[in-house]
């Protein structure tokens, strides 16, 4: 058989997802009816995607148009290829401090290979069923680095918020907190003056899905209070000429036009450094796409593919860097914008790309006047809104665990970086896990019939017994209650209330059979099913038991009288030859 046909039959018996984009499955019997509402809700997502793909960009440090066309291509590939509906792929928050942070630490062109790595990761990921695997990361840690990136983000706006004169932020937190502190004296009341009162616009500004009231009320909500704030503050700017940063002084406007392919510097040095940034960008990206696609799930009584999502998100993010765009992943605000917008298929996602690449090619010299303040204002509001703040207040009613995960999490996203914090959070996660399964692990001794001799005892076993709770066992096969003078001849262990149980366990049960034997002891084990009965089974204590494996405990109790009869009978014996 030659090698291609080897390596076919050998991934054909690998568990591979189905390579099935949800599109496929949503256009059967796609009607005019819900092509007009996707073109609707692709329109209004677009718009509210224009100010934030902007916003995301600057903040990550990259200039605007990048955040723009990450907005069109990933959004529209997320779109195409994706396992959920409605989501809404394109720049997002959480990746904002990891991109500033890969940008500070390794360059504008290993941030692109490292989007290509992350990429790849996500397709394997999603190519090899992994996207279940996500859900097991407790919502604590998720929690805690959410709150920890939009700390972060609010922090990196204070420039722009206040007009401060300073060149670049620094990625530290203590960093940037000096830096802002150094330049304060730099105060720029216009800025501030615009900052404010567009975050203000945008706080108030009615929802057009949930406003009632005249026509044209209804007409003015479903205009996104984002896009009002860079239309009144950019026309503010450009009529009375105010002393602020716009996105032309700073970044020479927004390029008219498609975007060019580019191909990203290889240097082998640099490039192999970069496992942990692709790491973290696939991993944040997974959690981030398929939590927005549960949400989305809730809202429309739908089920996601998730692993046709990561592979979707994969090809997204293995192309879009070759057009000089950013990270993405699905969007929760504006999934949910689409949503109550009236979405029904990916067309909508779509949609709302195309809508920002006419933008580009009609309006983009009009973007050059928007002031910096205001897109702070909108990411400050962005920041506002990701992070979970009641959590912090009910607090006080969770549990260590809960409290020590989130916390550590949150702390460590801020003071060193998301890598860091998802890491030692999920070790304490696991150690207060153990400790849990631990404490429900119970190991007591049994109550038997009165009939039984006291040469036999039974000891009821409930929980797990693992790596992490076998101690509680220690008593029960400790070597020296073997030696002693009033020792069990049988042991019975009960294991109908025991639901796993690992090789740890079963290595000491193992040696404690050999224990048993050597001084004419015998251990019975009543009860065991599913995983541990396969337990037993595949580590050949179940043949070396033999009969002593018994159903349940009334068949323990007559396999003992047996037993006991027996050893009886052997003892007999030994005294007959001694005395011969």
């Amino acid at each position: 058989m030659s090698f291609s046909k080897q390596a076919g039959e050998f991934l054909h018996h690998l568990p591979l997802a189905h390579f099935r984009p949800v599109l496929l499955d949503s256009i059967k019997g796609y009607s005019r009816h819900m092509l007009t509402r996707d073109i609707s809700a692709g329109l209004t997502v677009g718009m509210v995607a224009l100010p934030l793909a902007m916003a995301f960009g600057i903040a990550s440090g990259v200039p605007p148009e990048a955040g723009l066309y990450t907005a069109i291509i990933a959004g529209f590939l997320i779109s195409l290829l994706g396992g959920c509906r409605v989501q809404i792929g394109g720049p997002a928050g959480a990746f904002v401090v990891i991109i500033y942070g890969i940008i500070a630490q390794y360059g504008l062109s290993n941030l692109m290979l490292a989007t290509i790595g992350s990429g790849i990761i996500l397709f394997f990921m999603g190519l090899f069923k992994l996207g279940g695997f996500i859900k097991f990361i407790p919502i604590s840690i998720v929690i805690g680095f959410t709150n920890g990136i939009a700390v972060m983000i609010g922090l990196q706006q204070v420039k722009d918020f206040l007009g401060l004169s300073i060149a670049k932020m620094p990625a530290d937190f203590f960093e940037m907190i000096l830096t802002i502190i150094a330049h304060i004296k730099t105060f720029n009341p216009w800025a501030f003056g615009i900052a404010l009162t567009s975050f203000l616009v945008i706080f108030f500004w009615p929802k057009g899905y949930s406003m009632n009231g005249p026509q044209w009320k209804r007409w003015i909500a479903h205009l996104p209070g984002t896009v009002v704030v860079l239309i009144l503050s950019t026309v503010f700017v450009s009529l009375f000429n105010i002393p602020v940063e716009t996105i032309g002084s700073k970044f020479g406007g927004i390029p008219q036009g498609l975007p060019e392919l580019r191909l990203p510097e290889f240097d082998w040095q640099s490039a192999k450094q970069l496992y942990g940034a692709m790491l973290t960008l696939a991993v944040l990206g997974s959690i981030e796409s398929l939590l927005c696609a549960r949400v989305a799930d809730t809202m429309t009584d739908d089920r996601h593919d998730p692993n046709q999502e990561l592979m979707g998100q994969g090809v997204a993010n293995m192309v879009v860097p070759f057009f000089g765009g950013i990270p993405a992943t699905g969007t929760i605000a504006r999934t949910v914008t689409n949503i109550k917008s009236g979405a029904f298929s990916p067309v909508a996602g779509m949609v709302h790309a195309v809508t920002l690449l006419v933008v580009i090619l009609v309006a983009a010299p009009l973007a050059a006047s928007i002031p910096l303040s205001a897109l702070a204002a909108i990411l400050v509001f962005v920041a506002w809104n990701m992070g979970n703040w009641k959590e912090f207040v009910r607090l006080k009613r969770m549990s260590l665990s809960y409290k020590a995960t989130l916390l550590l999490t949150f702390f460590l996203t801020v003071i060193f970086d998301l890598t860091v914090a998802v890491e030692f959070g999920l070790v304490v996660a696991c150690i207060f896990f153990l400790i849990r399964m631990n404490n429900i692990t119970v190991v007591e001794p049994a109550t038997l019939p009165f009939h039984m001799p006291d040469t036999v005892e039974a000891w009821h076993i409930r929980g797990a017994l693992f790596f992490g709770s076998i101690s509680k066992l220690e008593h029960v096969t400790d070597p020296h209650r073997l030696m002693a003078a009033d020792s069990a001849k049988i042991v019975i262990l009960d294991f109908t209330d025991l639901v796993n149980i690992d090789n740890s366990a079963m290595d000491q049960i193992e040696v404690f059979v050999r224990a048993l034997h050597r001084h004419h002891h015998e251990l019975i084990i009543a009860g065991a099913s599913g995983h541990p009965l396969r337990q037993l089974e595949r580590t050949g204590i179940a043949q070396a038991l033999g009969p002593n494996l018994v159903p349940d405990m009334e068949f323990a109790m007559a396999r003992a009288d047996i037993v006991l009869a027996e050893l009886a009978e052997e003892e007999k014996k030994e005294k007959a030859e001694l005395q011969a």
